[in-house]
């Protein structure tokens, strides 16, 4: 009986481990506004749509967004196709791919260490580094 159960319970386990669904920003050519609000958050298509895709137009009137769901292939091969159109300038195309939830939203940034912990922790180190040799 008892096996039975175990059994049972490691097929559910694998089971459940098949199933691959993301969350992702998703707007269709936003001008300025690069749709990462909760009103844009979308369900990828469950075990189909297992990457978050964000592309970057720079056109005349400013910079434009396109976020979707997307398979892993087809996003890989955009991307690469894009990437000598990727430049930064006016008419730019840059097309990035990942796979985390909610990875095509903006970048976040790097919190930056204050100079006051930074010399603290240096100081405590230089300290239990020379203390044995007193």
């Amino acid at each position: 009986m008892r096996l039975l159960v175990l059994a049972t319970l490691f097929g559910v386990f694998l089971d459940a481990g098949d199933v691959l669904q993301i969350q992702c920003y998703q707007c269709e050519e936003m001008n300025q506004n690069d749709c990462s609000t909760p009103e844009y958050i979308v369900n990828c298509t469950v075990n189909v749509q297992d990457m978050c895709q964000k592309e970057v137009l720079i056109k005349p009137d400013g910079i434009h967004y396109r976020k979707s769901c997307a398979s892993s292939g087809a996003c890989l091969i955009a991307s690469s196709g894009y990437q000598q159109f990727c430049t930064g300038k006016l008419n730019s195309v840059c097309i990035t791919c990942c796979n985390t939830p909610l990875c095509n939203g903006p970048k976040r940034k790097r919190p930056v260490p204050s100079t006051g912990t930074t010399n603290r922790s240096l100081l405590c180190l230089l300290m239990l580094t020379f203390l044995p040799l007193m």
